[in-house]
């Protein structure tokens, strides 16, 4: 199996089927398949809190939320904003434009805008905290231990990882490099520029504090 192929797995709805060809695309094959294990992790970490499918969550607005998470990394979602915003709004653009209510695509965005915000995102609703639940599973390994035994590696066989880490990281800085506001100061694209670009301009908290207009 690879990206390519819609999965049983994934669910069985006309719009479901129209982000997954949307993706496949707009974006590398890199980021197809973080998208579909992330939805991949995100199911079987429900599954481990007891959470039904159908019942407890909106499964198709899981996947789309995972689905579509990193569209704001591809050329076609390259905006003014940072990465996770651009996605959002293309996203919920796309969603709205093939039938999705206005109410359902804002909880897609509200996925998507949120899901590299740790401690935020696992507040709001179930299609939200475990679309950031997966995905950060499937970048950082966070909550591996939630999942089936033997799960991440059969996601993964069927879905190869293609050297995630560095290419997405890669994609984030040179967007932010190109375009610094699309990475402002304490955001994921701000911490990354400024880890691979240290001779980009990030203000800290002491260079924010000290153009102040205002006394202390």
């Amino acid at each position: 199996m690879s990206g390519d192929g819609y999965s049983s797995a994934f669910p069985d709805t006309a719009l479901a089927r129209a982000a997954h060809t949307y993706l496949l695309g707009i974006a590398a094959s890199t980021l197809v398949n973080h998208s579909l294990r992330s939805y991949l992790f995100a199911r079987a970490i429900g599954d481990h809190k007891g959470l039904r499918a159908g019942a407890d969550y909106d499964d198709e607005l899981l996947f789309l939320g995972c689905a579509l998470h990193d569209i704001g990394l591809t050329e076609e979602g390259n905006g003014e904003q940072r990465f996770e915003v651009d996605g959002a709004d293309l996203a919920a653009r796309f969603l709205i434009e093939n039938g999705l209510s206005a109410a359902k695509a804002e909880i897609v965005w509200d996925a998507i805008a949120l899901h590299t915000s740790q401690g935020i995102a696992g507040r709001k609703r179930h299609e939200i905290a475990l679309a950031q639940s997966g995905i950060g599973a499937d970048i950082f390994g966070f909550g591996a231990d939630l999942l089936p035994e033997g799960h991440g590696l059969s996601v993964h066989a069927d879905y190869p990882r293609l050297d995630l880490g560095h290419e997405i990281r890669d994609i984030i800085v040179a967007q932010a490099a190109a375009k610094p506001h699309k990475a402002p100061p304490f955001s994921f694209p701000g911490e990354l520029l400024k880890e691979r670009s240290p001779q980009a301009v990030v203000p800290g908290y002491g260079q924010l504090l000290a153009s102040c207009p205002w006394e202390s």
